[in-house]
């Protein structure tokens, strides 16, 4: 009986806490713009790894999308419209309409709008580990 009020109250509590745009993961902090567009804001870690895995963090937490939807970059480093921090990247699950859009490689240099990923290519790197350790 004891077992059972222990897991009762514990999916309480699960069930409480409530999902937030601040939720991204690897020290990455993701704020919506809009309906269709986001950015991500570094805590510490500026790997564009983070960026991309934060992005496909709240493209299927937040805003429902399947593995094989499309995040876009909207405009690459800059300041945070919705924070006034110093660096953020802007993404969105609409193809920009100014721009040639051309798949992210794995390797990337930097953000270039218009680049894409599908969300399970932008959450596999979630799982980067550096070969050299500084």
């Amino acid at each position: 009986m004891k077992q059972s009020y222990t897991f009762a109250a514990l999916a309480a509590l699960a069930f409480s806490v409530p999902l937030t745009a601040d939720a991204a993961r690897n020290g990455f902090r993701t704020e919506p713009i809009n309906a269709t567009d986001f950015e991500v804001i570094p805590r510490g870690d500026m790997r564009t790894e983070g960026y991309w895995c934060a992005a496909a963090d709240f493209a299927r937490r937040t805003l429902g999308l399947g593995w094989t939807d499309r995040i876009y970059v909207l405009r690459g480093y800059g300041p945070s419209v919705t924070t006034g921090r110093r660096t953020a990247v802007q993404f969105s699950i609409k193809q920009p309409q100014t721009v040639d859009v051309q798949p992210s490689s794995f390797v990337s240099f930097g953000f270039q709008p218009g680049n894409s990923e599908s969300v399970q290519g932008a959450n596999a790197r979630c799982n980067y580990r550096p070969f050299f350790n500084d």
